[in-house]
């Protein structure tokens, strides 16, 4: 078939590489350029943790997070430059004075677990547990939980491996060309057989209901910090993760503002960020700053992504919130199954919505 995607962020990537191995001529255009510095899939740690997700997002978040971390693996198996893909875990500390957040995230756990009895469980560190895990973390911290299983990935070095994929399978690319689904009629002469809308916020003014939600990450180059997997700091005011990524960078983040700007991070945000890397370790004053990056990310109004088919042609992936990476491999799936039988068994399984429009 003769397939059109609108919009190269992490979901339009991945479908389009999928559809292209399965032989159908796809065309992509994106509002941005390769480097996809306007898409919210830039400004993420990509950290595939659905147990620490658990406290605070929805079940179906969870379910879908549980699929996708055993599906990337192999979606990264077929692209031919590599990604970074781990999965040792995710610590999770407190500092002495915030006993009372950290007992209320192993509650919210534990009120998952019952709910979700297949999801692995977090194991409680004393010091030299920690320091057993993370030794550069056991001078800060005397207690803290290990969350097994849980994994991440580079999300700037899959953006770069998916579009050379797309380049390798002769996908025909368009950047700096934003459209609409008005620009198209599928399934008529000289019209694409099929239309996949997976522009994120561009596609604001066809679902209304969307709204931006800003997210801001620092990358900083610290080659002297030795922290090796997912670490997040739990405080009632800044909660943050740190992600380590290849040859001494990490990504420091987890502000989350109810707004669409997008103007540069704030001081306050830049402040706070850095203020509790330092209390993780002290080895970040020392640290580079590469790169502070602002963006939003497209939520609807109950936080959960959504699937749209407006007619039996067009069909909209959107509203994947802060996320996009946990959820990408399951919403990919579920969108492969609809186009190809028109039903997705995997959408009952993960009670993910798919609305039929008129």
């Amino acid at each position: 078939m003769n397939i059109v995607i609108l919009g190269a962020g992490l979901m339009g990537r991945l479908l389009a590489c999928e559809l292209a191995r399965a032989g159908h001529q796809l065309e992509l255009f994106d509002a941005g350029g390769p480097e996809a510095l306007n898409s919210a899939a830039r400004a993420a740690a990509a950290m595939l943790a659905p147990l620490a997700e658990s406290a605070v997002a929805e079940d179906p978040v969870v379910k879908m997070g549980v699929y996708g971390l055993g599906r990337w693996p192999a979606l990264i198996a077929q692209l031919d430059e590599p990604v970074f893909f781990q999965q040792q875990g995710t610590m999770v500390v407190w500092h002495r004075q915030d006993v009372a957040e950290a007992t209320r995230f192993s509650r919210q756990l534990d009120a998952t677990a019952q709910r979700l009895p297949t999801l692995p469980i977090a194991q409680p560190l004393d010091a030299s547990g920690i320091a057993r895990l993370e030794p550069c973390l056991a001078a800060h911290f005397s207690q803290g939980l290990y969350l097994p299983g849980e994994g991440q990935l580079d999300n700037h070095q899959l953006l770069a491996a998916t579009l050379h994929q797309l380049q390798r399978l002769q996908v025909t690319i368009h950047w700096n060309s934003p459209r609409v689904l008005s620009d198209f009629s599928p399934g008529q002469p000289g019209q694409p057989h099929w239309v996949f809308d997976c522009r994120g916020l561009g596609a604001h003014p066809q679902w209304s209901a969307l709204r931006g939600v800003r997210g801001e990450i620092i990358t900083l180059l610290a080659p002297h910090v030795k922290l090796s997997r997912p670490t997040r700091l739990l405080h009632p005011r800044y909660p943050i993760y740190i992600a380590p990524k290849q040859d001494g960078y990490f990504l420091v983040g987890a502000t989350e503002i109810e707004s669409d700007d997008l103007s540069p991070m704030s001081v306050r945000s830049a402040l706070e960020l850095l203020g509790a890397a330092y209390t993780v370790d002290s080895g970040f004053a020392e640290a580079r700053i590469v790169e502070l990056v602002a963006q939003c990310r497209p939520a609807l109004p109950d936080n959960l992504p959504c699937i749209r088919q407006l007619g039996p042609r067009v069909m909209q992936i959107n509203g994947l919130y802060r996320h996009g990476y946990l959820m990408a491999p399951a919403l990919l799936d579920v969108a492969l199954e609809l186009f190809e039988t028109g039903a997705s068994p995997l959408a009952n399984d993960f009670a993910l919505s798919i609305h039929q429009l008129p």
